[in-house]
């Protein structure tokens, strides 16, 4: 039996794939129901700890991943994961940094990079994805 999120709930986008994946802030009010069973947290320093299995993502506001390769390999962890979990993605607002790792998970889902931005846009933050770097890191985001 698969543990998803429930497909209404606040902050879960859906990826064409049906992965579900539940972004959120971490300065605002966990959301009601079920816990994660796995989260990555995009933060600048080392982030609380959790009753969760989590992992750190060096990412300080505004700007991109500190390891690129690191990145990758937490995104296809997380998109890998959101197939039978309930997967979180946070950074502290839940919009730059969290949209942009939205918008990668997007194109590993297989939404042509170019297009990933906005699909996250549309289906789970209308501010998603916050700076120039942010949005050129999508674009040149590699799936392999």
């Amino acid at each position: 039996m698969s543990v998803s999120w429930e497909p209404t709930a606040a902050g879960v986008l859906r990826l064409p794939s049906g992965r579900l994946v539940r972004g959120r802030g971490l300065l605002r009010p966990v959301p009601d129901g079920p816990p994660p069973t796995f989260g990555l947290y995009l933060l600048g320093q080392e982030p609380p700890a959790m009753s969760w299995p989590t992992r750190w993502l060096r990412w300080p506001d505004f700007w991109l991943p500190t390891d690129r390769e690191d990145a990758r390999a937490a995104l296809r962890e997380v998109w890998e994961r959101a197939d039978s979990e309930r997967v979180e993605v946070a950074c502290a607002g839940g919009r730059g940094r969290t949209g942009t790792a939205l918008a990668c998970l997007a194109v590993l889902d297989g939404v042509p990079n170019q297009e990933a931005v906005g699909y996250v846009r549309k289906h789970y933050a209308p501010r998603a994805v916050e700076t120039l770097w942010q949005r050129r890191f999508v674009a040149r985001f590699s799936t392999g």
